[in-house]
């Protein structure tokens, strides 16, 4: 495809230095003027003070000017405007405001790291020694911003927005409230969920194996138990392992390995998931507040406050 990853967003905050200090305990390192880096991909989380939180921008990797141009025909047919310069485009899904930007940019080669041995009945990969993981003493860093969630009060339109619009692929609907949509291999770079108000649900950021997510999680709750949202469990839509953590402008973050990867768009057809199976496989069923955030009511509100 011709877009091929997402390369940052922008959230915004009431309380921005309170933010940075927690995505720099989770494992970004700081890059001045709010911005973070992963290990593998650079400049990926840029906070912004703004009055409630929110998705400001995602800025998605394309390759050629030749990609932009399409995304801006394919806007133009569904009456949305763009600002084009040589190597971007820029583009307002209405409904939620957030401010989506293309920019050429190079594709991302993470380097390979080596596979994590297991041993099982009737397969011993390691032996004579104790597991790696259990002998990591180095901070968990994230490797690469995963995906991000966002919620509107138009579910049909921000959908057509990123999948009809910017050129995203479909990998998996939940019924007729989410869409998992990749701008990458990766099974979804942006998930849109039907909410009563805009807002950022969570952003996901990739680590090397199931043991990383559980050790990254365990140095956040060691003295902030107050962040555990949910985990540790595995999703059926992506596949991937989980722990939610929930920074302190209630925004939740999540670590997590071994995601659906879809290299060949023909041989992966999208399914509509509903119940449990929508959520996760196997691990504690989700807190009322991860699906329902207790701050929703206040931020519903603010929305309406400001509209007025």
């Amino acid at each position: 495809m011709a877009l091929h990853r997402l390369t940052s967003i922008t959230m915004g905050v009431p309380h921005p230095a309170e933010t940075a200090a927690y995505y720099t305990d989770f494992g970004l390192s700081p890059d001045g003027d709010g911005w973070f880096t992963t290990r593998d991909a650079g400049r990926q989380l840029h906070i912004v003070h703004a009055p409630t939180r929110r998705l400001v921008e995602v800025r998605v990797g394309a390759d050629t000017p030749d990609d932009l141009s399409a995304a801006a025909s394919r806007l133009r047919r569904l009456g949305m405007g763009s600002r084009a310069t040589d190597s971007t485009l820029t583009a307002y899904e209405r409904t939620t405001g957030v401010r989506a930007v293309l920019e050429v940019a190079p594709r991302l080669t993470q380097p390979a790291t080596p596979p994590t041995s297991y041993n099982g009945p009737g397969r011993a990969e390691r032996t004579g020694t104790r597991a790696p993981a259990v002998l990591r003493t180095a901070p968990v860093r994230p490797g690469k911003l995963g995906h991000a969630v966002v919620g509107t009060t138009d579910f049909a339109a921000t959908t057509a927005f990123f999948r009809d619009g910017l050129g995203f692929l479909a990998s998996d609907y939940l019924k007729d409230t989410g869409a998992f949509l990749r701008c990458s291999t990766d099974h979804h770079n942006i998930l849109v969920l039907a909410a009563p108000v805009a807002f950022l649900h969570h952003t996901s950021w990739q680590v090397d194996d199931v043991d990383e997510v559980g050790r990254g999680a365990a140095a956040m709750l060691e003295h902030h138990p107050e962040r555990h949202v949910w985990g540790l469990g595995r999703h059926h839509a992506g596949s991937n392992f989980f722990w939610y953590l929930k920074d302190p402008a209630g925004n939740f973050s999540e670590y997590y390995s071994d995601m659906d990867c879809i290299i060949d768009d023909q041989l992966w057809t999208p399914d509509v998931l509903e119940g449990a199976r929508s959520l996760f496989t196997w691990g504690p069923p989700p807190p009322p507040s991860f699906l329902h955030p207790e701050d929703l009511a206040a931020l519903m509100t603010g929305a309406h406050s400001a509209a007025g």
